[in-house]
């Protein structure tokens, strides 16, 4: 018997993984109560006196016995309720289920597993719960059962309520120690704080600052007088202000800048009741600035000075330039450092700054705004030392045909012109303008001047004058190695190169441009003496200009620029409606006679103006002014077409009372011109003018014509066509002059 309950503990404990269904033969047996467990027998017995097939037990490496259970009706019989007596053992089906006890011997936590050796809690040593029939306990049904086995469930063994041991009580011990210590801390720490408040209560914060002057956890009268005794020798001292790049200084005095004492104590605050915060002040600071007292406008307009003319500046790229060193020609080169540009951020922002921070022991940033450049000093550096000081280190010669040009270091320093690279330094480009025009009158004699077939008028009658091919200094070619040649220490020379210069026009051309006859002519005068002696310089400029088939002719672009240098001189002009003077003044009345000179030849209007008011010495629609700024751009011109099939020649007469234009060529028209009524007449007004240089005039009335040009061709007479031409005139007031002085 005393084998028999210590085998089934370890088999069922072992082989707890097995779980498997014994099926009875009787359906009559009893059942165990619901959710009671129940233990089959020990390995190798079976209920004596019963026919039962079982799987429960296979031996070890066994291949498993597959069996088809057929479903069983299950039904609940009775369930028989055992009062348990004294200690023995709750048994519940066919495992007994041992009473809570007290941890010990046997227990859960004894020794030899989870009951003890064999043993239930609260029994002792050999003391075994009550046997069934086969050994096993008694199950609810009886001793003795026949059926407690009929379906066995094999799981693992229910585990006996923990009971309290020896460890236990030292945990609860250890927690009961900590609880208290907590609570000691906690007391304490509460103690602090109330200590805290009462000793520091309405005083400067701990941690505080004030211009880098530590005032925390004093009270405020201390803390007023520290700041006075330590700030206000600062008060004369100049502000040192930084903003980017620059560095500066600003008179408090002037700036109208003081400190309202108690409202920096203000701002500083009090101390706070929060715990934490109380707490980290033991370690931290905080800076608050001071409170100024200013005169706000004269802060505003200092500060404003100091931005726009110290602390603002546009970016400088780097550069090199050529300083004349005081001996002739020679210039040394010297770099011009980069430099970023920068501007104050916000001018608000800036004063704000300023005034709560004047008092810093190291002064004030001021944010600002920078602008990068592309160079930087290291790479102007090595532009300097490769490029530019070998450049001008010695005087460059060109060789040409029997002369000699120098490029002295001056010119080759004016010739230079730097710009950024990529890689920061300076990438050096030479206006080769600038070298032509030092090496051009040295280099004169080696050239020969080509000229172009020209239309001479001798006797009357129109000649070719012949053209000439020129030999001209290819500057292109030549100074080509140029920059090569400035890195050099010795042999400092270039080679002048040569090219042939044809003629535009040919005296082949010529000659066979058809210019035989004049084919139209026209004749203005009435001009003053000094407009007079501008149409005569600009007539003789003209004079012989040739205009092949399908060319355009234009004045402006003819002449070029008309300056005192070209032998112009002032003269009057019409500007804005109201005579003046300008240098090249009465060119317009020579524009209007070579305007209807190419009128009466037939030859294709390319662009003209009409004069804002009428001139009564044109003819009406048929007239013309021009205007070039003094650097000879063109702003109005008067241009015309040769769509005639052979070339033109202009030809100019002048004298003190007239000028006169005569085209020469091939006359395929003849033109009549057919000018309209005067409509849309508007009266002239009268116009007082307040200078003591004014010029009184008569008024014009306004008015709109229209011109009507009739071509014939000069074979037939059959007309080719007409063209039409509306001018419209604004009224010219009469002028009124007031002196100045008289007004």
């Amino acid at each position: 018997m005393s084998g028999q309950p210590s085998g089934q503990a370890e088999t069922s404990s072992g082989d707890a993984q097995q779980h498997h269904n014994t099926t009875s033969g009787d359906d009559s047996g009893a059942q165990p109560g619901v959710g009671a467990e129940q233990h089959g027998p020990w390995p190798g017995q079976h209920p004596q006196g019963q026919d039962q097939a079982t799987d429960a037990f296979q031996p070890v490496g066994s291949e498993p016995t597959e069996q088809a259970t057929p479903p069983t009706e299950q039904v609940t019989p009775p369930t028989q309720h055992v009062t348990p007596v004294d200690d023995a053992p709750t048994i519940v089906g066919a495992m007994p289920v041992p009473p809570p006890e007290p941890s010990g011997f046997g227990g859960p936590a004894g020794p030899g597993g989870p009951h003890g050796p064999g043993h239930y809690a609260g029994q002792l040593p050999g003391q075994y719960p009550p046997a069934g029939p086969y050994g096993g306990p008694a199950g609810a049904s009886g001793p003795g059962d026949p059926n407690q086995f009929a379906t066995t469930a094999f799981t693992e063994p229910v585990a006996p309520p923990h009971q309290a041991g020896p460890g236990d009580e030292e945990g609860r011990s250890g927690r009961r120690k900590a609880l208290l210590i907590a609570g000691a801390v906690m007391a304490a720490l509460a103690l602090t704080y109330l200590a805290d408040l009462l000793v520091n209560w309405g005083d400067v914060p701990r941690g505080v600052t004030v211009a880098g002057v530590d005032v925390g956890g004093m009270s405020r009268t201390s803390a007023e007088q520290k700041l006075r005794e330590e700030l206000q020798p600062r008060f004369d001292d100049p502000i040192k202000i930084t903003a980017g790049d620059v560095k500066t200084e600003l008179n408090p005095t002037s700036a109208g800048l003081a400190v309202d004492w108690q409202g920096t104590l203000d701002q500083a605050g009090e101390s706070s009741l929060n715990p934490i915060a109380r707490l980290t002040s033991f370690w931290g600071t905080t800076e608050v600035g001071i409170v100024s007292e200013t005169v706000p406008e004269r802060l505003r307009n200092t500060v404003t000075r100091l931005v726009e003319n110290e602390l603002n500046h546009p970016k400088i790229e780097g550069d090199i330039k050529f300083e004349p060193t005081g001996s002739g020609d020679e210039v040394d080169a010297v770099a011009v450092m980069p430099r970023q540009g920068q501007q104050v951020t916000d001018v608000d922002a800036a004063i704000a700054t300023i005034e709560t921070g004047w008092l810093n022991d190291g002064g004030v940033q001021l944010d600002v705004t920078s602008k990068p450049v592309k160079t930087t000093e290291e790479g102007v550096r090595a532009t300097l030392k490769q490029v530019a000081e070998p450049a001008v280190s010695a005087p460059i010669t060109m060789e040409g045909d029997g002369a000699t040009g120098v490029l002295t270091p001056k010119v080759i320093g004016k010739a230079f012109e730097f710009k950024p690279a990529k890689d920061g330094s300076l990438k050096p480009k030479v206006k080769r303008k600038t070298l032509r025009e030092a090496l051009e009158p040295q280099l004169a004699s080696t050239e020969k001047e080509g000229r172009d077939a020209e239309i001479v008028f001798e006797g009357g009658e129109p000649t070719v004058k012949p053209s000439k091919v020129g030999r001209q200094i290819n500057w292109k070619k030549s100074l080509k190695p140029y920059l090569d040649v400035i890195e050099q220490s010795d042999d400092r020379s270039l080679t002048a190169f040569y090219k042939e210069t044809k003629p535009k026009t040919t005296t082949e051309e010529a000659e066979n441009l058809g210019i035989k006859e004049v084919i139209g002519e026209f004749t203005t005068g009435g001009f003053a003496d000094d407009s007079g002696i501008n149409i005569r310089t600009v007539a003789a400029e003209v004079n012989g200009a040739i205009v092949k088939p399908g060319d355009t002719f234009s004045l402006n672009g003819y002449t070029g620029k008309r300056g005192k240098a070209e032998g112009y001189v002032e003269a009057g002009i019409i500007e804005n409606g109201v005579p003046g003077s300008a240098v090249g003044g009465g060119i317009s009345q020579f524009a209007t006679t070579l305007y209807n000179a190419a009128y009466f030849a037939g030859l294709k209007d390319a662009g003209h103006q009409e004069h804002s008011y009428y001139i009564s010495r044109y003819p009406m629609a048929r007239e013309a002014t021009v205007f070039m700024y003094p650097d000879g751009q063109s702003v109005i011109d008067i241009a015309f077409t040769n769509d005639a099939p052979t070339g033109v020649a202009i030809q100019t007469f002048w004298t003190p009372e007239s000028v006169t234009v005569k085209i020469w060529g091939t006359k395929h028209y003849r033109v009549e011109s057919k000018t309209g009524p005067k409509t849309n007449i508007k009266e002239a007004g009268t116009k007082k003018v307040k200078s003591d240089d004014c010029t009184p005039s008569g008024g014009i009335d306004g008015f709109t014509v229209t011109d009507t040009r009739i071509l014939y061709d000069i074979d037939t007479g059959a007309e080719v066509r007409r063209e039409e031409r509306t001018a419209t005139y604004n009224p010219k007031p009469e002028i009124v002059c007031t002196k100045k002085k008289d007004s």
